[in-house]
């Protein structure tokens, strides 16, 4: 079996998969980085949403042999004491009710401000495509608008 040295929160691992292993479950069985959900398996849900490169994808999608050389972040390392302005708005905002989609809600929404730092509702809405089969985009919008402003005062 092939070993691939990964980047995965900033530091490099070793794994041994076969190349067309998906990312998702490189990290979940091999890394025991469980905070990336699987959903669908068909990047339609959006439940394992990782950082690659700086942008939010579907890692059920990603092969193992695609990754290297490039930088991996998921939901554990979006902030190593859980203090993200995003991860401080959705609990100021109480937006989880199961839970299962938020860790990729975070990836997502994580990427849209690091590119757009104020997004309209529009461009949330049009960017955060992930599925939340309990209801929570309302809250999650106003949770990014929250997370924006707490950005922007730092």
């Amino acid at each position: 079996m092939p070993k691939y040295s990964i980047s995965v929160n900033n530091k490099m691992m070793s794994v041994e998969a076969d190349a067309d292993t998906p990312l998702l479950w490189v990290l979940r069985d091999q890394l025991n980085l469980v905070g990336t959900k699987f959903g669908c398996g068909i990047a339609q849900c959006g439940a394992c949403t990782i950082h690659l490169n700086g942008n939010a994808v579907r890692s059920c999608m990603i092969s193992l042999s695609g990754v290297a050389n490039n930088k991996i972040v998921t939901i554990e390392g979006l902030s190593a004491t859980g203090d993200h302005p995003l991860q401080q708005a959705w609990e100021e905002l109480d937006v989880a009710q199961c839970g299962y989609c938020q860790a990729g809600q975070l990836m997502a929404a994580a990427a849209l401000l690091r590119r757009k730092p104020h997004p309209s509702d529009e461009e949330i809405d049009a960017t955060m495509t992930n599925i939340c089969r309990c209801g929570t985009q309302i809250r999650i919008r106003k949770a990014i608008h929250l997370a924006a402003e707490k950005l922007s005062s730092k």
